[in-house]
């Protein structure tokens, strides 16, 4: 005797072995013996054998119309036997009864299970609403399998057009379009990156870096709406100074310049003139409303997203030929270059030059100083603001940058075209700790160390940048700043680029005017925007970085690299001597230490992923010089 019975949601047969009563011994055709209750046993049958039913019946069933079952049976609850003698008008013989149940059971439209081996047909509202969605779901299946053999072949679907970043970025696994896409990754072994690519839908690799940075940040996009610009206060005093800014020959947001004057008593009167947006920008406008949503400016080689508009930058940048208002500290320098006192203000500060980098450094730098200046402008300034600068790194005990750190400048030509789409790259390097850097980084570091101790005597709240054991936060709490070696040390100094600095010039705004300070002590407003900055300005330093990374690898494409030297930093991690390139190379000998320069083959460079692939060829004599090309800002490097 043979039994047909339901495993597992599918339908077996099996030879009987023992029979006792309430259990049987099965021998299924595959050899597998299994123990069944009798109540789960369907059907017996010695007709067939067990293994030629279900294929038999198979064949049987796929006469039979779904539609016309449906019609014939009866809005009672039925068993399939009884329906099977319907059907054919006959006891049914075990195959024909087998067939109907598999034609029943393949059709849970039509028919609903109520039990085993028992249906009731579904009511006609019940089964009109079932198939209009079977349908729909046909013809979803159907847009589905199109789009995706669209993406395998190189065509960017018309439907994926409105919603690409979306798609690329944050996709709604429930849209027929990210099905279709990951069908597609799956079929192709390409990710949706590579594929989209591949389509067309974009223009470069840089745009799929840049576009999602800009998805999670500027949703709305980066221009700036219909803002009105602040009037200029027309009822400031005029510095009497030629002021002067040093920057790099990018910057248009100049936050800070510097004058020198001779004192009657012998030294100098240093003023150190920090451009002042607090006085048109209100804490509330619309204005304040868009900087305080930004945060700050965002920087990437070739590009960035001003934190302000840029009307408003205009108007208060320090540029030369203007007198634009400022935040003034003067500090009173005898001439052996101790501070005798200082003294704020707020006024309008002409300024006479904006000097570059490029400009000047090859004029005033470390030779020069020693075999005497050329007789240019501004060199005289520049020795004594650098002397005093000497004396200010030496009071504190700590050096004001690296000597031996190099820096990496990146500049984009966009008006060309490289294989990898538009724009090349030129990286150029620059050693940390010239006599202009320590000039600059010292004053902002007089600045911005000497105003928050102002804020600090006043009793008004700031926001401070702490480092203690080694670690680096923000607070609104003074404390000192153990890298630079100052007991306080406020962002102060680019209130143009930074939240946090315009925040803290509000503060002096109200403490020099003698007016009620913005953010009173105990208030929650101040630490909420110090805090959304923090993460923030993480994360947009994290995007510079990433974006860095993405150029140092089009830079070793663009040239035609198939070698380069690195350093090894630890392990299998090294560093590339050529840019600011960290990478793993696998195939590093174990017997080359930390420290030691190698020369490896590049073998593979990937846009998509940012990751080259190379192969160890030798080892390199170390440098006469070693050179640190830590990336990313430190606290102890220049900070304007």
């Amino acid at each position: 005797m043979n039994v047909l019975f339901e495993e597992d949601g599918a339908f077996k047969t099996g030879s009987i072995l023992a029979d006792n009563d309430s259990s049987l011994q099965v021998e299924t055709s595959t050899g597998k013996r299994v123990k069944l209750k009798a109540a789960n046993v369907l059907l017996r049958f010695n007709a067939l054998a067990a293994g030629e039913l279900i294929p038999r019946a198979e064949a049987e069933a796929e006469g039979m119309e779904t539609d016309f079952l449906w019609e014939m049976c009866g809005e009672d609850e039925f068993a399939f036997t009884d329906f099977a003698s319907e059907y054919f008008g006959h006891a049914p013989s075990a195959m024909e009864a087998t067939a109907v149940l598999l034609k029943l059971f393949a059709s849970p439209i039509h028919f609903h299970r109520k039990g085993r081996g028992r249906f009731r047909k579904a009511p006609p509202e019940i089964l009109a609403a079932a198939l209009a969605g079977a349908e729909k779901k046909r013809l979803q299946q159907e847009q589905v399998e199109r789009m995706k053999t669209e993406l395998v072949s190189g065509t960017l679907p018309a439907e994926f057009a409105p919603m690409l970043q979306q798609l690329l970025y944050k996709p709604d696994r429930n849209r027929l379009e990210a099905k279709a896409l990951e069908a597609a990754e799956a079929e192709s072994g390409l990710s949706a990156a590579r594929l989209l690519l591949k389509a067309g839908a974009l223009g470069s690799s840089h745009e799929l870096h840049l576009g999602r940075f800009l998805f999670e940040y500027f949703p709305d996009g980066t221009e700036f709406p219909a803002l009105p610009i602040p009037a200029l206060s027309e009822n400031l005093p005029t510095a009497n100074v030629r002021a002067f800014s040093i920057d790099d020959a990018s910057t248009t947001e100049i936050d800070d310049a510097f004058s020198l004057a001779p004192r009657a008593a012998g030294g100098w009167t240093i003023g150190i003139h920090i451009a002042a947006p607090g006085l048109g920008i209100r804490p509330g406008c619309p204005i304040d409303a868009v900087a305080r949503r930004r945060l700050s400016t965002v920087y990437m080689p070739g590009n960035k997203i001003t934190m302000l508009p840029d009307a408003v930058v205009a108007a208060y940048t320090l540029g030369e030929g203007q007198a634009r208002p400022a935040l003034s500290l003067y500090v009173e320098v005898n001439a052996d270059y101790s501070i005798a006192g200082h003294y704020s203000r707020i006024e309008r500060v002409p300024v006479a030059a904006n000097l570059r980098h490029h400009d000047i450094e090859p004029l005033f730098n470390e030779a020069s100083l020693e075999t005497g200046l050329p007789d240019a402008p501004w060199m005289r300034e520049l020795q004594t603001l650098w002397e005093f600068a000497t004396v200010l790194e030496a009071g504190r005990g700590k050096p004001s940058a690296n000597q031996n750190q190099l820096d990496f400048n990146f500049s984009v030509d966009w008006t060309l075209q490289s294989p990898d789409g538009p724009g090349v790259v030129c990286i150029e390097q620059r050693r940390r700790g010239s006599p202009l850097d320590k000039l600059v980084a010292e004053l902002m570091i007089l600045v911005n160390s000497t105003w928050g101790r102002l804020l600090l005597d006043a009793g008004l709240p700031a926001i401070y940048r702490i480092q203690a054991g080694g670690r680096v936060r923000m607070s609104t709490a003074a404390g000192p700043h153990e890298g630079l070696g100052v007991d306080n040390y406020a962002w102060s100094s680019s209130p143009l680029r930074r939240y946090v600095d315009l925040c803290n010039q509000w503060q002096l705004i109200s403490l020099l005017r003698g007016e009620e300070a913005i953010f009173p002590a105990g208030g929650a407003e101040l630490g909420a925007a110090m805090n959304d900055f923090d993460v923030t300005y993480n994360a947009y330093n994290e995007f510079q970085r990433h974006m860095e990374r993405y150029w140092c690898l089009r830079w070793l494409r663009q040239d035609g690299l198939h070698e380069t030297s690195a350093r090894v930093l630890r392990e299998n991690i090294l560093r590339c001597e050529a840019v600011p390139l960290v990478f793993k190379l696998h195939s590093l000998p174990a017997s080359v230490a930390s420290g030691e320069r190698v020369q490896l083959a590049i073998e593979r460079i990937d846009l998509i992923d940012l990751e080259l692939r190379g192969k160890y060829l030798a080892s390199l004599p170390p440098l006469a010089t070693p050179t640190d090309g830590t990336d990313g800002e430190e606290e102890t490097g220049p900070l304007t």
